[in-house]
């Protein structure tokens, strides 16, 4: 199950066909603890964490990509015209971001399909200890990672949804402008 979840980041879309996301599958109890040991050591903090069972959750899964990636698959032939093989700056949005997000969110999608639990979650300031932790090359950036298993019912009055929860999510339609940008409300210039 775990492999047919994964392999949809391959159907995600992707700049110039450029597949430049790897993932570091950490699946068992080892590499799991090195993972929390490394982002939230034991101690107060850890037992204060508010979602212990994200702790208990049987395999991360770390989204990482490759931006050299992008300049190589951008200096070819094919692409050379556009300017963006030779630096990040010349990229108005970095794709390999974006790329990354789509793979995400097949993976997500597909975990949500075979009934499994997941979690997108950051490692921020951990990047660089967690690259070095898994052995992942320098040169690779690490967008984040998501924990997959089966969802536990709330253990006690820490876990359950996050102090964002209670905002709601806005209708789409609020953020949907058809043929000319405006706000909900307003009536477009005609």
């Amino acid at each position: 199950m775990l492999g047919a979840v994964l392999s949809a980041a391959g159907a995600a879309p992707r700049a110039g066909n450029t597949f430049a996301i790897d993932l570091v599958v950490l699946d068992t109890d080892d590499t799991v603890a090195r993972y929390w040991d490394v982002t939230l050591p034991v101690g107060p903090r850890r037992d204060r964490f508010r979602w212990q069972g994200l702790l208990r959750a049987p395999c991360l899964v770390l989204v990482v990509v490759d931006p050299e990636s992008y300049f190589r698959r951008y200096s070819q032939p094919d692409k050379v015209s556009t300017g963006l093989g030779v630096a990040a700056e010349r990229w108005p949005v970095p794709y390999w971001w974006v790329d990354a997000g789509g793979a995400i969110t097949a993976i997500l999608l597909a975990a949500t399909s075979a009934g499994l639990g997941s979690l997108l979650f950051g490692a921020f300031a951990h990047e660089p200890a967690v690259l070095a932790a898994f052995g992942v090359p320098a040169s690779r950036r690490l967008v984040g990672g998501f924990a997959l298993g089966h969802v536990d019912p709330p253990r006690d009055r820490r876990d359950g949804p996050g102090a964002s929860a209670p905002r709601g999510r806005p209708s789409v339609e609020d953020h949907v402008h058809r043929g000319h940008w405006s706000v909900p409300g307003e009536v477009a210039p005609g």
